[in-house]
């Protein structure tokens, strides 16, 4: 008898998901991202001061943001933000989601939503916790960079096109804006 994992459900984020989501980015930097904050009291409050429901419900319904929540069991457990500029400014699983597959379905649907733009590539700044996951996901590291919050983090890019992702159909891509149309 084998245990099935259930798969993640990978859903635009609703303004009504801040919450549970601020829940998912608080605890996933403090009980996941160790080795980046290093327990140092001023480096945590910094990361997670804007890390409120407020705050994230104001990202979820910003015009220029694409964001997604994974869920398990019908729960918020992931959460992933793109900003209109093709940047991942958020990409979090609950501590005990980790492994099931959450963090890979939530970029792969972020990276759908760049091609849609007709953005070709993706750029994020990771921490040292993510850096194995983005690196295996066939993003290149292009050096640390210091976050205003004082942990040290890995600029990371890939440059995407229509055959790279699932399900991608280069001649429906639709343009986030006009300025590349010549």
């Amino acid at each position: 008898m084998s245990l099935e994992i259930p798969s993640p459900q990978v859903r635009v984020a609703l303004a009504a998901d801040a919450q549970a989501a601020c829940n998912v980015l608080r605890r996933s930097i403090a009980e996941c991202c160790e080795v980046d904050h290093k327990n140092d009291r001023a480096i945590l409050d910094a990361w997670l001061g804007n890390k409120t429901p407020q705050m994230v419900e104001s990202w979820f319904v910003s015009p220029t943001n694409f964001s997604v929540v994974a869920e398990l069991d019908g729960a918020v457990a992931g959460v992933a933000l793109l900003t209109g500029a093709g940047k991942l400014a958020l990409c979090y699983v609950l501590p005990e989601a980790r492994g099931q597959g959450l963090g890979k379905a939530m970029l792969a649907r972020v990276e759908e939503q760049v091609l849609c733009w007709g953005v070709k590539a993706l750029q994020l700044h990771s921490t040292a916790t993510g850096h194995g996951f983005f690196a295996s996901r066939g993003y290149t590291d292009a050096g640390k960079v210091r976050s205003p919050y004082g942990v040290e983090t890995i600029f990371f890019w890939k440059q995407l096109d229509a055959s790279g992702v699932a399900g991608a159909d280069a001649t429906k891509r639709k343009r986030f804006c006009n300025c590349n149309s010549a």
